[in-house]
């Protein structure tokens, strides 16, 4: 894909790795990681308080909150968005996913979502919920959405109505502050609000089977950028089976491989 083929801006850093301890037993205080390894990093736009981040045949698409929210294609090379929708001010943009050649958005406490054809981005129609919008994805089916809860709401695409919630749990305690959201292979990964985590979340069970612990990530961006907010925002590169993630006013977008670990 062209992106992943550009020159990529590079750290002097060389690859972080993160490989986790065996532990005999975990909790949410000590909970069990999933090596990754930085292979690459893109820049990324600073002045992007990032909600939503994905990958569609090859392209980067990003939407973003606060005053001047928008969704639009991101040019891997600079990092610069070419935005295509600008939300009016009495909205805060939220997360966004693709589907059946259709653009979904939420938006915070307006509990308004928007519905946007992808190729002309234009606005087809608007829907309601009842709780706050916080991440959305979709398994191909039903398109999926986080409200800050620990559970997740199943949307039926034609009536954009709830049909079901997931309550996302780890080790029988409940995993709170779910924002970001992204489905692979029958996984919902998941960024928790306010830390460095993203959680491995079975998409059946509510089951989280891990997470990936990207407080180093974290301290790394605020050295370039001390502004940098919170980490937000997932987005999977099928044929090359990488983990893209961000944050808010993040200068860098990483490319994640996610990598065996070897005590396990």
């Amino acid at each position: 894909m062209r992106f992943l083929q550009l020159s990529i801006l590079s750290l002097s850093l060389s690859i972080i790795s993160c490989t986790p301890s065996k532990k005999d037993k975990y909790s949410l205080a000590n909970p069990e990681l999933i090596s990754y390894k930085v292979e690459q990093t893109m820049p990324h736009d600073s002045t992007a308080y990032t909600q939503g981040l994905l990958v569609h045949k090859g392209k980067i698409y990003e939407s973003t909150g606060r005053e001047g929210s928008w969704v639009g294609i991101v040019d891997p090379s600079t990092g610069k968005p070419d935005k295509k929708v600008i939300l009016d001010d009495k909205f805060f943009g939220e997360g966004i996913t693709i589907l059946n050649n259709k653009i979904y958005q939420l938006t915070w406490q307006q509990k308004v979502g928007f519905v946007y054809d992808l190729e002309t981005f234009e606005q087809l129609r608007e829907f309601k919920y009842n709780n706050e919008g916080w991440g959305l994805t979709h398994d191909g089916k039903n398109l999926i959405m986080s409200d800050g809860s620990n559970s997740l709401s199943f949307l039926d695409t034609a009536s954009l109505a709830p049909i079901k919630k997931l309550n996302v749990t780890y080790k029988g305690v409940a995993v709170s502050s779910l924002n970001e959201l992204e489905y692979v292979d029958g996984f919902i990964w998941a960024n928790i609000y306010l830390k460095d985590q993203i959680a491995k979340i079975d998409a059946n069970t509510g089951e989280v089977q891990g997470f990936l612990d990207l407080s180093d990530l974290t301290y790394r961006t605020r050295l370039l950028n001390p502004d940098a907010d919170v980490l937000n925002g997932i987005a999977w590169h099928e044929s090359t089976k990488s983990l893209l993630v961000t944050g808010k006013l993040w200068p860098l977008i990483y490319v994640l491989k996610l990598t065996a670990n070897p005590e396990n």
